[in-house]
């Protein structure tokens, strides 16, 4: 997840954002699925002693012509990987070590969430985890593509990514990833890989190992129900709404992961052939595919909050528009965000949670561990006790989180299932089978597009 909360502005965002990581692939010879990469390194977690569990990413990006000088960082060879295999030897290695995990936060929640479970994996496992805070995934990948052309194979920064869609089929594609390991997780069978495609498939990518699921999310709509009678149900009824209720509606800036969520929703709800965004992007299809959604932005930005020249940043300064009532209508990646907003006096209690007819986008969050990750074992335990029945109900709790599930409920025993029947999902959340169907992620390759086409098209006016 790509942002931190900001004060609403300017979709200020300039239009060569994100060249640094595209770059340094392109001079390097490697491929790249990004097309919106912040041009930042985060500072080594390693650069100055700290006990604080987090620490956020700020430190400029090194010319690559300087980066052989890191090659100093490799000097010495280290033991074999662990085998994930044999999980005794794992927990055995694990113990003692420091887990850098290099995680979005942009969100107080899920940064609380993570601080939970820093203490619970040094209580089990002696293990200290260290939340190292992204504004972007991509920041995490630039440091491990850095370290690789500075030929540090063995003594990575980055031990854990909180990764997913086209980060993760960047690093894939360029070699940059520790595995197959996470099929070997004791956890993982409680997925039922087998009957949940999902796990298996990272936005059309095959995951093979390489990436463990731990958060499940579903985009929905929310509404004020005393300022709201009747919620569209599709992109053209949305559009008809905001003709009648100007400036009661938006959607977060892209390229946060909520507005490309947003477009990449109208897209699918817009567009005559969908079967084509879910195969890499042929550059000369985009614009015939595509003109339904531009046309439809078009009508609909001026009929946006402050007439469609600025955007929330994100999904907090979202919810706070909607809580302020500057909107009645908002969005969420999470099922159960508007009932945790409200059990914490962020939304007013008549807000309802709603999905389109047609199904809404949903998406696995991922955690990978790079090639030279030095703690590998304190990293895979890390997953596995997210990957657990414990730590996934505490985080389906909309009090603590909200984010659903990875595990399949008919896997559990009698135990762990009640820990999830006991969960009060709250108010505004829709059960299970409100939700309708779950639309899959496009290929990596047209959701850049799609970003980097709005950007051009609508930065700066």
């Amino acid at each position: 997840m790509p942002d931190t909360p900001s004060p609403a502005g300017p979709a200020e965002t300039p239009r060569d954002a994100y060249p640094a990581l595209a770059r340094a692939l392109s001079d390097a010879g490697l491929e790249t699925g990004i097309r919106g990469l912040h041009g930042v390194l985060p500072p080594s977690p390693r650069d100055a002693p700290s006990t604080s569990l987090t620490r956020t990413a700020r430190m400029p990006i090194p010319r690559l012509a300087l980066l052989p000088a890191l090659a100093l960082l490799a000097a010495a060879p280290l033991q074999a990987d662990p085998d994930p295999a044999d999980w005794e030897a794992v927990l055995e290695e694990a113990r003692g070590q420091t887990v850098y995990w290099y995680a979005w936060a942009g969100e107080e929640r899920i940064n609380d969430y993570i601080q939970w479970t820093g203490r619970q994996v040094a209580e089990r496992f002696a293990i200290d985890l260290v939340h190292v805070k992204l504004s972007d995934t991509a920041e995490a990948v630039s440091r491990v593509l850095a370290e690789k052309q500075a030929g540090n194979h063995e003594r990575g920064n980055v031990d854990l990514i909180w990764i997913n869609g086209e980060n993760f089929a960047t690093m894939k594609a360029n070699d940059l990833l520790f595995g197959p390991w996470s099929e070997e997780l004791p956890h993982y069978p409680l997925t039922d890989p087998v009957n949940t495609p999902a796990v298996r498939y990272d936005w059309t990518i095959p995951v093979e190992g390489l990436e463990s699921p731990w958060s499940s999310s579903q985009v929905v709509f929310y509404y004020d129900t005393a300022l709201v009678d009747d919620h569209p149900r599709s992109m053209p009824e949305l559009l008809d709404w905001a003709r009648d209720n100007p400036g009661e509606f938006t959607y977060a800036r892209v390229p946060n992961f909520l507005g490309n969520a947003f477009i990449t929703q109208a897209l699918l709800e817009l567009a005559e052939d969908t079967e084509r965004l879910y195969t890499p992007l042929v550059e000369t299809e985009f614009a015939e595919v595509t003109a339904p959604l531009w046309d439809f932005l078009d009508e609909l930005h001026p009929l946006l909050w402050r007439s469609g020249r600025a955007f929330p940043a994100n999904s907090s300064e979202l919810r706070r528009l909607m809580g302020d009532s500057e909107i009645s209508i908002g969005l969420s990646f999470s099922t159960t965000e508007a009932s945790g907003a409200i059990a914490n006096f962020e939304l007013p209690d008549t807000v309802r949670s709603y999905v389109h007819d047609h199904g809404m986008i949903g998406n696995m969050g991922f955690l990978a561990i790079p090639y030279n990750a030095l703690h590998k074992a304190g990293a895979m335990v890390v997953a596995d006790f997210l990957l657990g029945p414990e730590a996934q109900a505490h985080k389906q709790d909309p009090v603590v989180w909200g984010s659903n599930t990875v595990l399949s409920l008919d896997a559990l025993d009698e135990a762990d299932r009640a820990r999830f029947d006991e969960i009060d999902l709250g108010i505004a959340t829709l059960a299970p089978d409100q939700l309708g169907e779950v639309l899959g992620q496009p290929h990596p390759s047209w959701v850049d597009a799609l970003a980097e086409a709005w950007q051009d098209r609508y930065v700066g006016r």
